[in-house]
């Protein structure tokens, strides 16, 4: 151990992301996964930025949650692949952004890609890099501060990407639907908006990527919900679950109208966290469980538009040790619609389904219990079916 040379204290814990040896860069090339960040501090003057290796090939890796969740990767993998990015950034107003000639044609043209892209960074100041980092690290760990940057080779755009970053006079909203129709992933069309390549022309500007996770999950399940409370309800209890790195989820459906709620316990700390809504729109931000309410919302609305249902939801999320290092909400969406891959449990009472959910759960179900409006609530309320 020894003096930090960053803030000079004596075994510094929070600048302890370089380990052994390391080496100064004042420029790199790599290729891009691809993946923009756009950050949320000091709003409206935000950093904005490109991700992107020291390596060429296929990178997509790096930062796609769904090729984690596909390829079950543990969470040092993805540390392991997440500490290769170097974060090349700049800072800009949100809006006055979209008229920047030098970088942020770059930037969206990153975001525009459907393949990794080689690219070449020149810095402002010499940063550190090492292939070894500690899992203290965040997602996006080294920033450094752009001098000039340019693409080395011609980006692959799909034709729908093109043809909506081009049209001006669709909105943000429609955009994002007609992006779901032509198979787009959800993580794509979140890269689109925070690059300020969505929506009519005027309004256009940089989004923080954290919101523009939430505006798409968000923009997703309420164009689904529109048709979803329109459905007959589901005739028996259901029952969904899943569980990845640390994040176990049990998916409670019943038989009544829309309602949705997200109960989530740390075992480490014990912290909860609890959002809800009734039947009709929500109309303020979930701002307890934050983004993840918007992404397990999603994916159980994929579900009921499959099935042409509706259904009272109630999420349970038990944040287990294991889940020691958080790795973003993509991971949290896909493990949310993998429950609904499976074959729904049925179940004839709500006992008898609240016992098969203790069964895998390994905290006592009453602290979710407790929590819950849903349960307090089921079986009191008149029912759609029972108008007819």
């Amino acid at each position: 151990m020894g003096y930090c040379k960053i803030c000079g204290e004596y075994d510094c814990k929070k600048h302890t992301v370089l380990l052994g040896k390391t080496k100064e860069i004042t420029e790199f090339s790599g290729s891009s996964p691809p993946e923009i960040f756009v950050g949320r501090w000091n709003y409206p003057n935000v950093y904005t930025g490109i991700l992107s290796p020291t390596e060429y090939g296929n990178t997509e890796i790096m930062s796609s949650a769904e090729e984690w969740y596909a390829r079950k990767l543990q969470i040092p993998q993805i540390l392991d692949l997440r500490k290769q990015l170097i974060y090349g950034r700049t800072q800009n107003n949100v809006k006055r952004a979209v008229t920047d000639k030098k970088f942020l044609p770059v930037m969206q043209e990153i975001a525009m890609a459907s393949k990794s892209v080689a690219t070449e960074f020149k810095l402002k100041k010499a940063i550190m890099v090492n292939k070894e980092q500690d899992s203290r690290i965040p997602l996006i760990s080294r920033a450094a501060s752009i001098e000039k940057v340019r693409l080395t080779e011609n980006t692959k755009v799909k034709p729908k990407v093109d043809y909506l970053v081009n049209d001006v006079d669709v909105k943000s909203n429609e955009a994002i639907l007609e992006l779901e129709k032509a198979g787009i992933q959800t993580s794509f069309m979140i890269k689109l908006l925070s690059a300020g390549l969505l929506g009519l022309k005027k309004n256009r500007k940089l989004v923080p990527t954290r919101w523009a996770i939430t505006a798409t999950d968000d923009t997703l399940s309420k164009q689904k919900l529109e048709q979803i409370r329109t459905f007959e309800t589901i005739s028996e209890i259901e029952l969904f679950s899943s569980e990845y790195l640390g994040n176990h989820y049990e998916f409670l459906l019943l038989p009544s109208m829309w309602e949705f709620e997200v109960l989530e316990i740390s075992m480490k700390n014990f912290g909860v966290w609890a959002d809800y809504e009734s039947f009709f729109p929500r109309k303020k931000y979930a701002d307890s469980v934050t983004g993840a309410y918007y992404a397990n919302r999603l994916a159980v609305c994929e579900y009921l538009m499959r099935v042409k249902k509706q259904a009272a939801c109630i999420v349970f999320r038990e944040i287990r040790p294991e889940y020691y290092a958080p790795l973003g909400v993509g991971i949290l969406r896909e493990t949310s619609r993998a429950a609904f891959i499976q074959q729904a449990k049925k179940f004839d009472t709500l006992k008898d389904v609240l016992e098969d959910i203790q069964k895998r759960l390994r905290m006592n179900l009453n602290h979710f219990k407790d929590k819950s409006i849903i349960l307090k609530n089921y079986g009191k309320q008149t029912r759609l079916k029972d108008f007819f």
